[in-house]
Parts: structure tokens; C-alpha cells; sequence
């Protein structure tokens, strides 16, 4: 099996060496089985197990009331708890009492453990609970850009920090090419690595129904899967927009109150991330709503026809998320900040971009005190001091 190096990795291996388990949540077919293998074969302990929870047999395991009986089952299979053992479980999210089990066997047992689950509703409600100080949580996100250059085998070299990158022309004609990619199917791994657009749009599509009927049907009402799919749908049509519940509210059958419940069960669950506004004066500035973006752009655009503008927008959303802290910005004239990194740096995101942008930008981010502006660009035009290509944020 071929393994592709992530960002996350190190960390992951890094907290290999602590006693506390290791959780690794997502969205689903982001990855978190290919690194939980990736850790087991780099990892040192002498005694490795892996259980996948999508099989029966498996749930059933861990569904034991008496806890020692995992002990007792696991003794049978060779497994010696007299020394050190690395426990791995997948998919944990289809075993409702294990928070529980895992507490148990953490307190009695010299066991390191390895956790994916597709939830993170379901994590963060249930692990809070029973396995307080016991665990630390990771973040699984589809590929950066630079991730998918790397499973595609594209060479490349970083280019730095935003004040240093350079235009170079010849590695832009080079990449242009996988970051259209990138910006039209996102970057789901098995996406990356399939060819055909045809191909790729059916596997998006999978991911997107497979997130709908499994991961929101464990923690909400599937009757309601057609108008979650439509909610979803028109979520994606307001990529980069400030959302407004009332419309939403208007163009479903829900109450405003369900249409809000789904929006955070969307967020916690990764579909999508609702930036929040930067204000230092209410009287003249936007104070409360929240622009909607999708964390994967193949999601976004298999559920909306979405024009090339708000799709690269949301791009550069997903590779400036890395970075730091987001937000935006916006007078009450519609002037405004696409994106504030760390309440230090502002970014206006035009698809052909020109230097005028990026003096308005720097007179508006005045209001903040910011003195770092960038403008970022899908096509170079002509390049000028402050601009950026989309390509280059790795």
C-alpha cells in the first residue's frame, strides 16, 4: 500500500509517545485510516491491534458489558497485557458505549490508543464526557494544495511567507494546471488521485451522499435527508456570503430553529465553517453575520453550479485556514475584507487582480490598524508588490 506523507503527520507521530489516545476526526474519506496505518507501522510498541467498527463482529466486541470480557477475548487472540499494547480502533462513532470501554481499559491497561470517528458532533458531546484529560483530538482536513501536489508526485519547493512569495512565471504555467484542479474537485484523497472528471464528480457525489445518509443520520432525523441535501444545496449556492436565515428558512420547510441546529451540526461535522466579521466601530461596520464557506471545493461544487469566482474564493479559504485564525471584514457601504489571518493580515481575493485593488484594500484595512495586504489572484495579469498567485499559498 502506497502512503502519502499529510502536514499532520508529525504531530500524530509525535503524540504516538503519550499516554493519552490519540483521536482523529473528520469528515469521512479524508484520510484518518490510511494515517491510523501510517502510525501503527511507525510505531515501536511490539503488540499492535486494529479493529474497524464497520464490521459486526467488531461492534459487538466492544459492546461487552463487562469490560474485562475485551480483555478476556483479546488474551484469547494472543494479545499479552502483561506488556505494552497499541489498540486501534475505526470508526468509533458506530459504538455508542465506548467512550466508557475506552475509560476503563485506559485506567487499568498499559494501552496506547488509536481512535478515528466521522462525527465530530458525536465526538466532542460524548468523549467531553468520559474521557476528560484522556485525550487529545485532531483535525483531519481534505488535501491543501500542497498535499495534493505531493500525491500527485508534482516536485515542488515552498515558497515561504506571504510577505516573501514571489511570482515566479515558469512554476506558475507548471501548477496552474493542478491548482484549476484543486479549486474545481477540492481535495478529498481518492479524488485526487483519479483522472477522469467524470470520475472524480461520482466520487464527490458518494462522499457527499455517504456524509447525508451515515455521518448526520447518527446524530439527527434522516427522514429529512431531502431537505438536508436541499439546505445544503443552497449553502453552497451562498459561497462567501453573509448567510441569512430567514431566506433559508423561507426556501425549506424547517423553522429557524432547525435551520440553525443544521448549521452547526454542518460545522461540527465539517461540511462546512461560518467565518465570523471583525468590527471596531458598530455604528459604521457589519457586526454579526457570518459568511459561509465549505471546507472541501468538490463538495461545494457538486452541490451547487457555482461560477468560477465563488470557487476559487472558497480555494483560497481552505488553504488561508492553516495559516491561523480567519474573519472578515465589511462596512455597512458593502466595503470590504474577504479575509483577516490573525487580526494581522488582509487579503482581497480577485480572480484577475490589479494593483488598484490592492490600495483600496490597504486604505480599508486601516480601520484595523493592519499594515500586511495582499491581494490574491487567480490569473497574474500583471504581477505587482502585494500580489499573490492562489498556487503559491502552500
Amino acid at each position: 500500500m502506497t502512503f502519502f506523507p499529510r502536514y499532520i503527520f508529525p504531530l500524530l507521530q509525535e503524540h504516538l509517545q503519550n499516554k493519552q489516545v490519540t483521536v482523529l476526526t473528520g469528515m469521512r474519506r479524508t484520510g484518518k485510516t490510511t494515517l491510523v496505518k501510517q502510525l501503527m507501522a511507525v510505531s515501536t510498541i511490539r503488540q499492535k491491534v486494529y479493529f474497524d467498527l464497520e464490521r459486526i463482529d467488531n461492534r459487538e466486541l466492544f459492546s461487552e458489558k463487562n469490560y474485562e470480557n475485551i480483555i478476556l477475548a483479546l488474551t484469547q487472540r494472543g494479545v499479552d497485557f502483561t506488556e505494552k499494547v497499541l489498540l486501534a480502533i475505526d470508526e468509533i462513532q458506530l459504538a455508542p458505549n465506548l467512550p466508557s470501554v475506552i475509560k476503563y481499559l485506559y485506567d487499568h491497561y498499559d494501552i496506547k490508543f488509536i481512535l478515528t470517528g466521522s462525527s465530530s458532533y458525536y465526538l466532542k458531546n460524548r468523549f467531553n464526557e468520559s474521557l476528560s484529560g484522556r485525550k487529545k483530538i485532531f483535525e483531519i482536513y481534505p488535501l491543501n494544495f500542497k498535499e495534493l501536489l505531493v500525491f500527485k508526485g508534482v516536485s515542488f519547493t515552498p515558497v515561504g511567507d506571504f510577505p516573501t512569495i514571489p511570482f515566479v512565471a515558469g512554476e506558475y504555467e507548471r501548477l496552474k494546471h493542478f491548482y484549476d484542479e484543486y479549486i474545481n474537485y477540492g481535495g478529498f484523497p481518492e479524488v485526487a488521485l483519479t483522472d477522469a472528471a467524470r470520475d472524480k464528480k461520482d466520487l464527490i457525489q458518494d462522499i457527499l451522499s455517504s456524509y447525508i445518509n451515515l455521518d448526520i443520520a447518527a446524530v439527527a432525523d434522516i427522514q429529512r435527508s431531502t431537505e438536508i441535501y436541499k439546505l445544503i444545496k443552497l449553502l453552497a449556492v451562498r459561497v462567501g456570503s453573509k448567510l441569512d436565515i430567514s431566506k433559508l428558512t423561507s426556501l425549506t420547510t424547517m423553522t429557524r430553529k432547525t435551520v440553525e441546529n443544521y448549521l452547526e451540526l454542518f460545522e461540527q461535522s465539517y461540511l462546512i465553517r461560518m467565518l465570523p466579521v471583525t468590527s471596531n466601530s458598530p455604528e459604521r461596520e457589519i457586526v454579526k453575520a457570518r459568511k459561509i464557506y465549505f471546507l472541501d471545493n468538490g463538495i461545494a461544487a457538486v452541490a451547487a453550479e457555482l461560477g468560477s469566482g465563488p470557487k476559487f474564493e472558497n480555494a483560497v479559504f481552505n488553504q488561508l485556514l492553516h495559516f491561523g485564525e480567519l474573519s472578515y471584514y465589511q462596512l455597512k457601504t458593502g466595503k470590504e475584507i474577504d479575509f483577516i489571518l490573525n487580526k494581522n493580515t488582509a487579503f482581497e481575493v480577485k480572480e484577475t487582480a490589479a494593483e488598484t485593488d490592492l490600495r483600496s484594500l490597504a486604505n480599508l484595512s486601516k480601520n484595523l490598524s493592519i499594515e500586511q495586504n495582499f491581494v490574491v489572484g487567480k490569473y497574474p495579469g500583471n504581477p505587482f508588490k502585494g500580489f499573490i498567485w492562489g498556487g503559491f499559498i502552500q
